[in-house]
C-alpha cells in the first residue's frame, strides 16, 4: 500500500483532495422521494440526432414528471469531436423542441446548479482524484504499452479467434512491479492508467433493465483504460465519477451502450458506490426497400432535427411524435385529450417498447395536420412568418403584404367549423394557397374536371359573374349558382340529375367546379363561398378574364 501510494503521488503530485471529499462536496440531493434525477451527457459535435432527442426527452419527462431534477453534461473529452459553438448549439436546439435543463452550462457561458462543473473538460482535478484512489487501493496501474504493441496483441487474438481486449495474459503490465512503474515514469516512459478488473469472463453478472429487463450478460474482466497518455479520462470512467457525484439515479441511452453495462457496474462496485438504474432504448429505425435498418444521419435526411425546421414541420407536432415512439399507450391517450399538453401523460419505462421503433412519416405528417387542425389562425400566421422569413423570404413578402387577408384565408375551414387538415408544415401554406396571391397565379394550368368545352365555360362565367353579389349570405349564394344552372342547362337539384342525367349538360357541382377552378386553377380547394369572399368582385372578374 505504501508503495502504490508513492506512485499515486508521482503520477499525481498536485491532487490533495480525495474521493470523501468530493463525496463532502457533492452531498445527495434534498429532493421527494422517489424523485429521478437524469442527464443528458452528449458531445459538442454540433448535431442533434432525432435519436438523441428522443432520449433526451425521455430524460427530461422521467425526471420532472417525478419532481426531480434533469441537467445537462458536455462530455468534451474527445477533442477532435469538439466544435466550435457546440454547447450552444445543443442548449438551443433541443430548446426549440421543449426540451430544457434544471442544471448545467447556459449559453452565456455561465453554469447553473451546485453540482457542477458540468463540462468534463472542467473536471480534471476530480477524474485525477478518483484514479488517484484507486492507484493507492491497488486496483489501477499504469499501463506502458506501445500502440504498435497492443496492435501486435490484437493481430494474434484475431488469427487465433479470441476476444479482442487487454485481459489475463495479453495484460503485459498488469503484473509488473510497482517500483519498476516508478521507475519506468521517472525515466520518461509514456503510459496510461487502466482498471484492475476483479472480473471473471465466465461468470455472469443479471441486470434489471428498466425497458428490456433481465439482461444476463458475461462479467468485464478487461482492464479498460480509465486515463489517456493526455491526462484525460476515457469515457467510462468519466461517466462513473460524473453520474456519482452528480447524483445521477437513472441513465437512458441507447441500446448500443448495453456490452457497456458490465464495465459500468464493475466501476460502481470498486469504488463500493450503489449502481444506477438503466434503461436501455431501442434506436430509431427505417424502412429501406423492405429492409429495416438504423436511420442513420448520413444516409436519412431525417435523423437530424435541423430536416424539420427546413420542412416547417413544427417543434411540438415532432414531439408528439416522439410521445408515440416513446410509450405505446401514448396515441391513445392524446387522442382522447388533444387539447391538453403532452406533459400531462404519465410516460412509464414499462410501456417503452423493447424492440426498434419504425420511423413513419406520414404518421408524423398526420400528427403534424391534428396539431395545425387544433391551432388559431392567428398563431398559424405568426409562426409561419418566422418560418417563410428563414426560408423563403420570397413568399414571406408575399405572405406578409397583407397580414389580415392571410390570417383569413388560414381561418376559412374554420368559418364552416371543420378542423383544418391540409396543413402539416408551414411549407404547406405555399403549396395549398399560392392560388389565393395575385403574385403567384401565374401560368395556370386549369383542372377543368368535367366541362372542358371552353365556350361553354365562358358561358357559365359570364352568367355567374352578372348574378353575383359579395354581400350574399351563403344560402343566397348557393340558390343563385342554381339560378344559372336552370338559366344554361344544368341540373340545380342533384335528385333529378341522377333520375335523368341525359336531360342536362352537367349539374350543379359541375357548374360551381368551373367557377372554382377558373378562380383557383384548382378542383379541390377550401370552402368556395369563402374563397370568393376573400379575394372580392373586382379579383374574381380578372381571374375569369385570364381564362382562354
Amino acid at each position: 500500500m505504501e508503495e502504490n501510494k508513492i506512485l499515486a503521488d508521482l503520477i499525481f503530485p498536485n491532487i490533495t483532495k480525495t474521493v470523501e471529499d468530493y463525496e463532502n462536496m457533492y452531498p445527495k440531493r434534498d429532493l421527494p422521494e422517489g424523485a429521478r434525477v437524469t442527464r443528458y451527457a452528449p458531445s459538442p459535435t454540433g448535431f442533434i440526432h432525432i435519436g438523441a432527442l428522443l432520449s433526451s426527452f425521455t430524460a427530461n419527462m422521467i425526471a420532472h414528471q417525478s419532481g426531480g431534477v434533469y441537467y445537462l453534461r458536455i462530455e468534451d473529452t474527445d477533442t477532435e469531436r469538439t466544435v466550435e459553438n457546440g454547447v450552444n448549439v445543443i442548449i438551443e436546439g433541443l430548446k426549440e423542441f421543449g426540451v430544457e435543463f434544471d442544471e448545467g452550462p447556459n449559453t452565456d457561458g455561465t453554469q447553473t446548479g451546485n453540482y457542477g462543473p458540468y463540462v468534463q473538460s472542467e473536471r480534471k482535478e476530480i477524474y485525477h482524484a478518483f484514479i488517484k484512489h484507486l492507484i493507492i487501493e491497488g486496483k489501477a496501474y499504469p499501463c506502458f504499452c506501445t500502440k504498435e504493441e497492443n496492435d501486435k496483441v490484437r493481430e494474434h487474438q484475431t488469427e487465433n479467434k479470441k476476444r479482442i481486449g487487454y485481459y489475463g495474459k495479453y495484460a503485459k503490465c498488469r503484473n509488473i512491479s510497482t517500483s519498476e512503474a516508478i521507475e519506468k515514469i521517472k525515466n520518461g516512459e509514456q503510459y496510461i492508467i487502466r482498471i484492475k478488473s476483479p472480473g471473471c469472463f465466465d461468470r455472469k453478472i443479471v441486470v434489471e433493465d428498466l425497458i428490456k429487463g433481465k439482461v444476463e450478460m458475461p462479467e468485464n474482466d478487461i482492464d479498460i483504460p480509465i486515463m489517456k497518455k493526455d491526462g484525460l479520462p476515457t469515457y467510462h470512467f468519466a461517466h462513473l465519477v460524473d453520474d456519482h457525484l452528480m447524483r445521477t439515479t437513472h441513465i437512458t441511452r441507447g441500446d448500443e451502450w448495453l456490452p457497456s453495462l458490465p464495465v459500468h457496474i464493475q466501476l460502481f462496485q470498486m469504488f463500493g458506490f450503489k449502481p444506477l438504474k438503466y434503461a436501455h432504448l431501442s434506436p430509431i429505425s427505417k424502412n429501406d426497400n423492405g429492409g429495416i435498418r438504423k436511420i442513420s444521419k448520413r444516409k436519412d435526411p431525417e435523423a437530424a432535427m435541423s430536416y424539420y425546421h427546413q420542412e416547417g414541420i413544427p417543434s411540438y407536432a415532432v414531439m408528439l411524435y416522439l410521445a408515440t415512439l416513446m410509450n405505446s399507450n401514448f396515441e391513445e391517450w392524446y387522442n382522447q385529450n388533444k387539447e391538453k399538453p403532452y406533459t400531462d401523460f404519465k410516460f412509464d419505462f414499462k410501456k417503452m417498447s423493447k424492440s426498434c421503433p419504425l420511423f413513419d412519416g406520414d404518421k408524423l405528417n398526420n400528427i403534424s395536420k391534428i396539431y395545425f387542425s387544433l391551432l388559431k389562425a392567428e398563431k398559424i400566421y405568426n409562426d409561419a412568418c418566422v418560418y417563410f422569413e428563414k426560408y423563403d423570404k420570397e413568399f414571406y413578402n408575399i405572405f406578409t403584404k397583407n397580414k389580415e387577408y392571410s390570417v383569413n384565408l388560414l381561418n376559412i375551414e374554420r368559418e364552416v367549423k371543420k378542423p383544418r387538415k391540409d396543413i402539416a408544415s408551414y411549407k404547406d401554406i405555399k403549396k395549398e394557397f399560392s392560388y389565393m396571391y395575385d403574385e403567384l397565379f401565374n401560368d395556370v394550368s386549369y383542372d377543368w374536371q368535367k366541362i372542358t368545352n371552353i365556350d361553354d365555360i365562358k358561358e357559365i362565367l359570364d352568367a355567374y359573374i352578372n348574378v353575383y353579389d359579395e354581400n350574399d349570405e351563403k344560402d343566397a349564394w348557393f340558390n343563385k349558382c342554381k339560378e344559372v344552372c336552370d338559366k344554361l342547362g344544368y341540373a340545380s337539384d342533384m335528385k333529378a340529375y341522377k333520375e335523368n342525367p341525359d336531360a342536362y349538360k352537367g349539374n350543379v357541382a359541375d357548374l360551381t367546379t368551373v367557377i372554382r377552378v377558373a378562380l383557383t386553377g384548382r378542383s379541390q380547394t377550401p370552402d368556395l363561398y369563402e374563397l370568393l369572399k376573400l379575394l372580392g368582385k373586382e379579383n374574381i372578374i380578372n381571374r375569369f378574364n385570364k381564362v382562354a
